[in-house]
């Protein structure tokens, strides 16, 4: 797994400024006010910092915006930094600085002297999740920042906010990992291996082989796979951490490469679909975070993992298969996968675990893409409490997210004249009628919630908090969701 920088937290130290290497950065108010700290590198640079802040260009910046002061004299830093901040930011703008901080942070060591600023432990979490990077499969990966220090009040205290903060960058770099893999790398086999190696951490790991599946009807989810080598599987985590109440159910569409199977994809761009099984990756994401800070809540974790390939035994359009739950489904396309393996997986979760609530993350249409693009997913569900809170939960971590229609007249689209349903309604409304199809296997009065991450799991540009590939999306936000509304008090 790819490591986050390691950051520290130190006491504040006027005299030790002097000597500090690398990158060493301060805060200036947006109307030109230094700290304390501020002050003590401006009269060791022999004024340059208040120079800078009284500059035209200071006052041009945004708030959040930052000047650099190259090899000041009297110091041994490469450069001071002086970013241009609000006394007592909120969480959000904080993270969103020392996300810009890691962003223009050069390879050395980065001394940050925050002192009694309350944003440290916010700045801290915003630095070590932009300071990302995926080198997993290069030869020669290059070595990002050194050490990067936080010189504050109360080192103690600081250190002890930002500790479940270093939980949550944990699980985000997780679910940026499996996303980022080669398909020939995460095969269904290692995706498992990966989750069950989270016990360590006292996460209940249960994997589901093919006959386990069969045993269980679960067809829908089977028939996906069955042009692949790679053995089609469900994984179970459990985190125990509440009492004796429901647990709150993730389910992943875990479809670890796709093709589109007999409803081939076109060639361009088809190398894309190793994030395929992106919403798996923030559903196992999730639960590392839960179990690195000690979540006080149940909450359980299931994932389908599967590969969509052609074959002479692959699942065929026109084909019909029988769900769990019971229900015919006629597969239309072959490429309308994600649906099927979902439909098994939500119904094995509820009929198992009784769920206070569901909610499912799927990378699973285009036509998700074409309504939002890449600044939102789009969430579809039968509760209002349920995705108004989740959409507060990411509107606080900054992560894009718009509330998409149910109705009747889209599940007429998928009406079948042989069987139950069928898998794709075709090109109209084409997310809504997929989230119609899941509604499927919802049960009466199950608070539900279906996540469609297609355009925000990977991107081709960089975010304020990751860089170019795969984002992390909806770690954060579902964690935040579980420490506002289903974690238990101490």
């Amino acid at each position: 797994m790819t490591e986050p920088c390691a950051i520290s937290f130190a006491e504040q130290d006027l005299d030790a400024i002097a000597a500090m290497a690398g990158t060493v950065v301060i805060f200036a108010t947006p109307d030109g006010r230094l700290d304390r700290l501020g002050k003590r590198v401006n009269r060791l640079s022999k004024g340059a910092a208040q120079r800078v802040v009284d500059s035209d260009d200071f006052g041009d910046l945004s708030t959040g915006g930052m000047l650099s002061i190259g090899f000041p004299s009297g110091m041994a830093a490469e450069r001071v930094v002086v970013f241009k901040a609000e006394k007592k930011p909120s969480g959000k703008a904080a993270r969103k600085a020392g996300a810009a901080l890691a962003k223009s942070a050069g390879k050395g060591a980065v001394n940050v002297l925050s002192g009694g600023r309350p944003d440290a432990a916010e700045m801290s979490y915003g630095f070590a999740l932009r300071r990302y990077k995926f080198t997993d499969h290069k030869s020669d990966p290059k070595d990002e920042a050194a050490a990067v220090t936080f010189h504050v009040s109360n080192a103690e205290a600081v250190s002890a906010a930002a500790a479940p903060m270093a939980a949550m960058v944990e699980g985000v770099f997780f679910a940026r990992d499996l996303t980022n893999e080669p398909a020939n790398v995460l095969t269904t086999d290692d995706f498992a291996a990966r989750l069950a190696a989270m016990q360590e951490l006292g996460l209940e790991v249960e994997i589901f082989e093919e006959p386990q599946l069969a045993e269980l009807g679960m067809r829908a989810l089977l028939g996906v796979g069955l042009g692949s080598r790679s053995p089609t599987k469900m994984v179970v985590m459990r985190w125990s951490g509440g009492g004796d109440e429901a647990p709150l159910a993730l389910i992943g569409k875990g479809v670890v490469f796709d093709t589109g199977g007999i409803s081939i994809k076109p060639a361009s761009g088809m190398e894309s679909m190793t994030m395929d099984m992106g919403g798996a990756a923030v559903v196992s994401g999730v639960m590392r975070s839960l179990a690195l800070r000690k979540a006080r809540a149940n909450v359980v974790g299931v994932v389908g993992l599967v590969e969509n390939m052609p074959d002479g035994a692959a699942q065929r359009p026109g084909d019909v298969v029988r769900s769990m739950k019971g229900d015919t489904i006629e597969i239309i396309n072959t490429d309308a996968e994600g649906r099927l393996v979902l439909a098994d997986v939500m119904w094995y979760a509820q009929e198992t675990f009784a769920p206070a609530a569901m909610i499912d993350f799927a990378t699973l249409t285009g036509a998700i893409l074409v309504a939002l693009g890449h600044e939102k997913a789009g969430a579809f569900s039968n509760d209002d409490d349920l995705v108004e809170n989740f959409m507060k939960s990411a509107a606080k971590e900054g992560e894009g997210v718009w509330r998409m229609p149910l109705s009747p007249g889209y599940a007429k689209l998928i009406e079948s004249r042989i069987a139950d349903v069928k898998n794709s309604g075709g090109r109209l409304a084409g997310s809504a009628t997929a989230a119609e199809f899941l509604q499927r296997f919802v049960k009466d009065d199950m608070p539900w919630m279906h996540l469609d991450i297609a355009g925000v799991a990977s991107q081709t540009g960089a975010t304020t908090f990751a860089p170019g590939g795969a984002s992390g999306w909806g770690v954060r936000s579902i964690d935040r969701l579980i420490r506002d509304q289903f974690e238990q008090d101490p």
